[in-house]
């Protein structure tokens, strides 16, 4: 299994590639491939880091 956000740590701003209505998104935590967003627009979510790439947000 390959964690496709290890990279990622709490505090970076992140958006998900297939929900882009879900807005830019917070980290709250990155354990054992699964990666906690708050979404503006959709809330707290969970993603499996094994599945989903999210893309970082930058400036």
């Amino acid at each position: 299994m390959e964690d496709l956000n290890a990279m990622l740590e709490p505090g970076q701003i992140v958006r998900h590639p297939e929900r882009p209505d879900w807005g830019i998104g917070q980290v709250q935590s990155n354990i054992n491939g699964k990666l906690t967003v708050m979404f503006e627009e959709e809330g707290k979510v969970v993603i499996d880091s094994s599945r989903v790439m999210v893309l970082p947000v930058f400036g």
